[in-house]
């Protein structure tokens, strides 16, 4: 299902004026709107489209496209949307082992590539492109951040994360900032939704906590299972696990959880209440943390498409370099691999009202970049 959308039009309902380009862009947009990572991909495109809303340019454009979370037909869509469609930026791949299958033959095709939230690290070190920017982290990133929180009274960790790049980043990144003893480190399959034979084995581990990335449905399903199950050892995770687009469904279970974020719905700054209140007004609901990074990916492309002709590729990169936008997260500037340096909090899943969400409750690191950085040459 193709959709082809245009800001000016988009942004008569929300009565905003609209930002002047330098010249048109077109934007294709590739995420997943079906299967049981649809969440992740419906809050990455609202909010990435919100922000081209709010611009309300004619000269903007935005080719969207489902790929069913199957690098397959990723990989088709990206080159219909280059070859066919002509676009100019391609964005809006949540899952890591798609935008490894996509990234790659994009700026070989010297398209910009703009991540709303896949980060894996071979992107991130030597695989790094002047044509890559990635929005939202490095994948390790909120996992180091948890990582670093588990030695706040855990002695003995039971991790576990899918089997595709993203899980091997996110346990690489936890343990990297964790200090004490790895009970067992267990990679599920992508998409799994029966977690009994992984529940027994934290059972008999004797870990005094989890730290689980699983995201989508497959974090639905271990939550459930988990609390079903009577273990009571704590269960912790990134942002991922435990965003507003999950939470619903994993009702009480999730309540207490501490988990990792660059950004939450409860940072008091100016930017982030305009974004939280826009979001709940044109979709009726809270964003999630995918949610934010598409919106801030879309002001990423419309700050340099503001001051830049997207043809002129060097002018083009050096806008985005700039990031001259607001972020609903605060402070946010890119590293010398384009990804960003920002901080990241500890959250805690809290009920307010018949809402599950997540409050802030500390900050794990402040202007933290990746590990991978060093390994970047351009």
């Amino acid at each position: 299902m193709k959709r082809i959308l245009s800001a000016a039009a988009l942004a008569l309902s929300l009565g905003v004026s609209s930002t002047a380009m330098a010249a048109p862009v077109k934007i294709g947009m590739i995420t997943t709107l079906s299967g049981g990572g649809a969440g992740l991909g419906v809050d990455t495109r609202d909010g990435f489209m919100l922000a081209i809303k709010r611009a309300g340019n004619e000269d903007v454009s935005v080719v969207i496209e489902d790929d069913g979370q199957k690098p397959e037909m990723a990989v088709q869509l990206a080159d219909k949307m280059i070859q066919q469609e002509n676009v100019d930026i391609l964005t809006g791949i949540v899952w890591s082992n798609l935008l490894m299958a996509v990234q790659p033959s994009a700026v070989a095709q010297g398209k910009f590539y703009v991540s709303t939230n896949a980060a894996p690290a071979p992107l991130a070190g030597k695989g790094c492109s002047p044509l890559y920017f990635n929005a939202a982290y490095q994948n390790d990133n909120l996992h180091e951040a948890m990582g670093q929180y588990a030695n706040e009274g855990h002695k003995k960790m039971f991790i576990l994360a899918p089997n595709y790049p993203a899980g091997k980043d996110s346990l690489t990144g936890f343990k990297r900032y964790f200090k004490g003893e790895v009970a067992s480190e267990i990679y599920t399959k992508l998409g799994q939704t029966d977690y009994a034979a992984e529940i027994a084995q934290i059972r008999a581990s004797g870990a005094d906590g989890v730290f689980m990335f699983l995201p989508g449905g497959m974090g639905i399903a271990f939550m459930k299972q988990y609390a079903q199950s009577g273990v009571d050892i704590p269960v912790m995770g990134p942002g991922f696990s435990f965003s507003q687009d999950v939470l619903p469904a994993i009702g009480d279970a999730a309540l207490g959880v501490k988990n990792s974020g660059q950004w939450s719905h409860d940072l008091d700054n100016e930017a982030n209440k305009t974004f939280v209140d826009a979001f709940k007004a044109e979709y009726n609901r809270l964003p999630s943390i995918y949610a934010m990074q598409g919106y801030d990916a879309a002001q990423l492309i419309l700050s340099a498409a503001a001051k830049a002709d997207v043809k002129n590729t060097d002018a083009f990169r050096a806008e985005l370099l700039k990031a001259d936008f607001q972020s609903p997260r605060g402070k946010f500037k890119f590293n010398t691999n384009q990804h960003p340096i920002q901080d990241i909090y500890v959250r805690e899943v809290v009920k307010e009202g018949d809402t599950y969400t997540n409050k802030i409750v500390g900050t794990a690191f402040t202007d933290h970049g990746d590990a991978y950085a060093q390994d970047c040459k351009m």
